[in-house]
């Protein structure tokens, strides 16, 4: 240590000034030989020497000061040095602990890895084992799907033979019908009175004249978020409905009690329709497809897909309950053949079309557009036979007169014209303040003697024209959501209105 250095340092120091002081004596002996010379004559030389010896001593003093501080310094260098190595000391033995506990984990973790690594062997030898399962019910699996594939052609093959034999059942049937309608053509002649056909069909009830509705008998809460198409079954009372719920209801107006619930729509119903006989309901879906249900079993027929956009209006023809048209907002109109499920038939054009029906001898179809036209198609060819601008705004409805010579439509312009189905031609136009149309699809109607005009409003009510005054006969205020859809009975009364809140009412 520098302390032990410094302590040598000194004891050297002395040593040589001793040394030095011994060879000092030494080369003062000749001063004290001459002590015994005279003192006069010595005297010079006396002062000469001491004053030497006075400097050499203070020499020797500066020498050890020097020698003195300088011990001083090293041992304050050496206590610093001794505290610098115990902490460095305290320090290592930390380290040395830190690394012990640390060879402890590395030893828990490795083995802990050597667990781990026997147990991934055991799930990839798991693994292999399964994957061989896989691979023989995979095997299994194909040779099922191939067999299933055979068993399902098979059966429709099967089915395929069924249904040509019930289509040319159906097909002798109908020409059964069209025979028995062409013998029978003579007999409804004689019953026409005024352009009025006093019977709907072979065989149907007479109906009584329509009267003008005044009071609300049945108020019913059909739908949630709103009901946007009714209709009554041919020659009944009872109503159905269509809403935003997904569902098709079907209620007795005598007591507002239900009485179906055709479930299996999978989106809103926009429009409906019904086959002359009664048999089936067609629904208008905003899912971009029509359903088919059979009214006695109350399951889906047929789902009719083609439309790539939402279906906003459906009908029968009322010849034949074969033919079904259908417009969407994919600017198609479609004509399908029902006994076969499929489209038979696509008319495309430029403008959507929010409303059409069949004209009564099921060769025409008229359309209502979103640019305001009113147009007529030969469902054979898909060809316009003629067209007029009806309204201003988008076209919202058609309805057809019951003897198929008038047609009502209606628009987003609060219009309601009046047209000759023939030409064309307009022959009455109706229209009263606060009546506006809610909706692109708000459905207006003409009364089952073709007197009356009914349609809903915006604000909750219900104007009735008489098409002979031009002029409004009744309001109606039951409702108070706007009113998107009208429709009378063919046997005269009731009336049934429908609202956006899904509120369904009967006015007698």
């Amino acid at each position: 240590s520098r302390e032990v250095l410094a302590r040598e340092a000194i004891n050297h120091a002395l040593k040589a000034l001793k040394k030095r002081h011994l060879i000092e004596e030494g080369a003062h002996a000749p001063a004290y030989i001459a002590l015994s010379r005279p003192i006069i004559s010595q005297g010079s030389e006396w002062k000469e020497k001491a004053e030497n010896l006075e400097m050499e001593l203070q020499q020797c003093y500066k020498a050890q000061s020097r020698l003195s501080e300088q011990l001083v310094v090293e041992v304050a260098e050496s206590r610093a040095l001794k505290a610098s190595l115990q902490e460095k000391e305290t320090a290592i033995a930390e380290l040395e602990k830190e690394l012990n506990q640390t060879r402890d984990e590395c030893s828990q973790l490795k083995t802990d890895l050597e667990e781990k690594i026997r147990a991934l062997e055991l799930l990839m030898i798991e693994h292999q084992e399964l994957k061989a399962q896989l691979e023989q019910m995979a095997i299994k699996a194909k040779n099922a799907e191939a067999e299933n594939k055979m068993l399902v052609d098979r059966w429709m093959l099967q089915k395929m033979q069924d249904a040509e034999r019930l289509n040319e059942a159906n097909a002798l049937y109908e020409d059964m019908i069209e025979r028995l309608k062409a013998s029978g053509l003579e007999k409804l002649a004689r019953e026409q009175v005024d352009g009025i056909v006093r019977r709907s069909e072979e065989g149907a009830e007479f109906f009584a004249e329509s009267t003008v509705p005044s009071v609300c008998s049945h108020r019913i809460n059909a739908h949630e978020g709103g009901c946007a198409s009714i209709l009554f079954e041919y020659n009944s009372g009872k109503l159905i409905s269509g809403g935003q719920d997904r569902s098709v209801k079907m209620w007795d107006t005598s007591t507002g009690s239900l009485t179906h619930n055709l479930s299996g729509c999978l989106g809103s119903v926009l429009d409906l329709a019904i086959t002359h006989d009664n048999r089936f309901i067609i629904a208008a879906s905003s899912s971009n497809n029509l359903f088919v249900w059979d009214v006695s079993s109350g399951r889906i027929r047929h789902t009719l897909t083609g439309h790539t956009d939402k279906v906003c209006a459906v009908d029968v023809s009322k010849v034949s309950s074969r033919h079904v048209v259908s417009a969407a907002y994919d600017r198609t109109i479609k004509v399908w053949d029902l006994q076969k499920g499929y489209c038979t038939n696509t008319i495309i054009f430029h403008s959507n079309c929010n409303a059409l029906c069949f004209s009564t001898d099921g060769l025409t179809i008229c359309s209502g557009h979103v640019d305001g036209n009113l147009r007529l198609w030969d469902i054979r060819t898909g060809k316009l036979l003629s067209e007029v601008a009806a309204h201003s705004l988008p076209i919202t409805s058609i309805s057809l007169s019951r003897n198929g010579n008038v047609i009502l439509t209606s628009g987003r312009d609060n219009v309601h014209n009046l047209f000759d189905g023939r030409s064309l031609e307009a022959c009455g136009t109706f229209r009263a303040t606060g009546n506006r149309v809610a909706s692109n699809w708000s459905r207006s109607c003409i009364s089952p003697d073709d007197n009356y005009i009914a349609a809903g409003s915006a604000d909750g009510s219900i104007c009735i024209w008489s098409i002979s005054k031009a002029d409004i006969v009744s309001t109606l205020k039951e409702h108070t959501a706007p009113v998107l859809s009208c429709t009378w009975s063919g046997l005269g009364k009731p009336l049934a209105t429908a609202d956006k809140n899904g509120i369904v009412c009967t006015w007698t």
